[in-house]
């Protein structure tokens, strides 16, 4: 569950830098900037807008709050980063392995019971909106935003992969069984 909430999260910012980059000019001397988590929910919420078609009421009353469910998520999401994330991601994957390698029974325990603290929150963040979204859409709507954030998550996944050199679907979750499109729509 909480791969799936990164994923998300990782398609996210991948759409937001496709938009960033297309907005460039090609003189590309300068040096690109990520967009800042706030531009990362206001694309976010105006594709969901355009998305579920919306008219300029219900827009006006979902924007608000979806931004609010997009920043309670990453919030979410974050909880369980350590503060030395950006150290981490300078390092390599082997080092990575070595460091998780190293860890005590005691020091995994608490990582894992950490990862189920920050899944329960995502779900009671998911479900608070949901019922905010009730009020605002149709259930139909509801499941397009659901539907989009996982094909978000599949594209980030399949660019991810693609970036490591290895064919989509391999990598990190070799052993995972892949899904039939249908089980997906029950």
């Amino acid at each position: 569950m909480k791969t799936k909430f990164i994923y998300v999260i990782l398609a996210v910012l991948l759409m937001g830098s496709q938009m960033t980059l297309s907005a460039q000019n090609t003189d590309n001397k300068e040096k690109k900037q990520r967009p800042t988590p706030e531009q990362m929910v206001q694309m976010q919420t105006n594709q969901m807008v355009k998305i579920l078609m919306l008219d300029d009421a219900t827009a006006t009353k979902f924007t608000p709050v979806y931004e609010k469910y997009l920043k309670e998520l990453r919030e979410c999401r974050m909880m369980s980063r350590p503060r030395t994330e950006k150290a981490k991601k300078q390092g390599t994957d082997a080092n990575a392995k070595q460091e998780r390698s190293s860890m005590t029974d005691d020091q995994i325990a608490t990582m894992l019971r950490n990862q189920f603290t920050q899944s329960r929150k995502m779900l009671d963040v998911r479900e608070k909106y949901y019922n905010e979204f009730s009020k605002i859409l149709s259930q139909k709507q509801i499941l397009k935003i659901y539907q989009q954030e996982k094909m978000n998550a599949n594209k980030f996944k399949k660019e991810f992969d693609r970036r490591k050199g290895q064919k989509p679907g391999q990598g990190h979750h070799q052993g995972q069984r892949t899904r039939s499109p249908r089980s997906d729509q029950k």
